[in-house]
C-alpha cells in the first residue's frame, strides 16, 4: 500500500509517500526504531498509521498484514513509543509573548472507574484534552509539562472560561467576541475594549479548525478507546505530532472528509476559577487593548 502511490499511500496512512520515507528517516535515526525478525521498520510504521488513520481492529490488521495478533499489538507499542520520542522534533516551538491559542477538545478515553470524575464532563463522557496551536492554526505547539503555566515568558489567547490572569490573555467580558458580530461597517469597534476582543477572536479563531483537522485525520481519535489510559495519552500525543509532521512536509494535504467541527470548551464547560486574576495582568491587558486602538 505504501509503494503502490500517493494517493494509496495518503488514504491509508494520511501521508505521501515521501512524508512516510522522512517519517521512517526520523523513526530509526532519532527515536531509535529498529527492525524486528519478523517485520521491518517500513512495515510496522505502515500498520501503525493505518491503525491511527482508520481506527481499525487488530483483527483487520491481521488479515491486511499476515501477521498474529500479539505481533500486531507489540509493533504498534513498539511504534507508538519511538514516535512519542520525536516530540522535541515534531512539537513547535512558541514565539516569544504569544505562546499560542489555547482550548480543550473532547476525545473519549477509557479510565478506571475511581479516576472517572476527573476526567467526565457535563455531558457525562469520559473525556477531556487541553491542547495549543500557533496563531495561524498549522501546528500544534507545547504546554509547559512540569511547571506553573504562570511562571512562562508569555502568555496563552484563552477564551472566557479562563480569568484574565498571568499568563492567560482572555476577552473582555460584555464587549462582542465572536466574529459573526462584527460582520457589517456598522459594527465597526468604538473603543478599545471592543477593538481588543475583535483580535483577539482573529487570532484564537484557529483553534477549533485546528482541532477539528487533527480529529478528521485521525479517526482513533473520535471513537470509543479500550486501550489501557497511558497507552490512550500516548496515542493523543502521537496523533499531535504526526500532525505536525504532515503540515510541514507535505506540500499538498488531501482534504479529509471526516473533518470533525471541533468541540470547543467555551460552549460546554463551567467559568475555570482557580487561576486567580491580578492588578497587574488586567492593567497589562488594557494598555494593550488601548496601544492597539490607537494604532489602528
Amino acid at each position: 500500500m505504501i509503494h503502490e502511490s500517493d494517493l494509496v499511500c495518503r488514504q491509508s496512512t494520511r501521508m505521501d509517500r515521501r512524508t512516510f520515507a522522512i517519517l521512517c528517516h526520523l523513526l530509526r535515526n532519532v527515536a531509535g526504531l529498529s527492525s524486528t525478525e519478523i517485520v521491518d521498520v517500513e512495515e510496522m510504521v505502515a500498520m501503525f498509521l493505518h491503525v491511527l488513520a482508520h481506527d481499525v481492529k487488530n483483527r483487520v490488521i491481521q488479515r491486511e498484514f499476515v501477521l498474529s495478533g500479539e505481533t500486531v499489538s507489540r509493533h504498534f507499542n513498539i511504534v507508538l513509543l519511538a514516535v512519542v520520542r520525536l516530540y522535541e522534533e515534531l512539537i513547535k516551538r512558541p514565539v516569544l509573548n504569544c505562546l499560542g491559542a489555547l482550548d480543550g477538545t473532547y476525545i473519549k478515553v477509557n479510565v478506571l472507574v475511581g479516576d472517572r470524575p476527573t476526567f467526565r464532563t457535563r455531558k457525562g463522557e469520559i473525556t477531556n484534552v487541553l491542547g495549543v496551536c500557533d496563531t495561524k492554526g498549522i501546528s500544534f505547539m507545547s504546554w509547559p509539562v512540569g511547571k506553573d503555566p504562570q511562571q512562562t515568558r508569555g502568555s496563552y489567547l484563552c477564551d472566557a472560561g479562563y480569568p484574565n490572569a498571568e499568563g492567560f490573555l482572555a476577552p473582555y467580558r460584555g464587549q462582542w467576541y465572536h466574529l459573526q458580530e462584527w460582520c457589517g461597517a456598522a459594527n465597526t469597534p468604538t473603543n478599545p475594549k471592543k477593538y481588543f476582543n475583535m483580535k483577539h477572536s482573529l487570532a484564537r479563531n484557529v483553534i477549533e479548525p485546528a482541532f477539528g483537522v487533527l480529529k478528521g485525520r485521525w479517526a482513533i481519535l473520535r471513537g470509543k478507546s479500550y486501550y489501557p489510559l497511558q497507552v490512550q495519552c500516548r496515542t493523543i500525543l502521537a496523533c499531535v505530532l504526526l500532525h505536525n509532521l504532515i503540515n510541514r512536509e507535505m506540500t499538498y494535504c488531501e482534504h479529509v472528509d471526516d473533518v470533525d467541527e471541533g468541540d470547543s470548551t467555551y460552549r460546554t464547560t463551567k467559568d475555570i476559577h482557580y487561576i486567580e486574576t491580578t492588578n497587574e495582568w488586567s492593567q497589562w491587558r488594557d494598555e494593550l487593548a488601548e496601544s492597539m486602538f490607537t494604532d489602528w
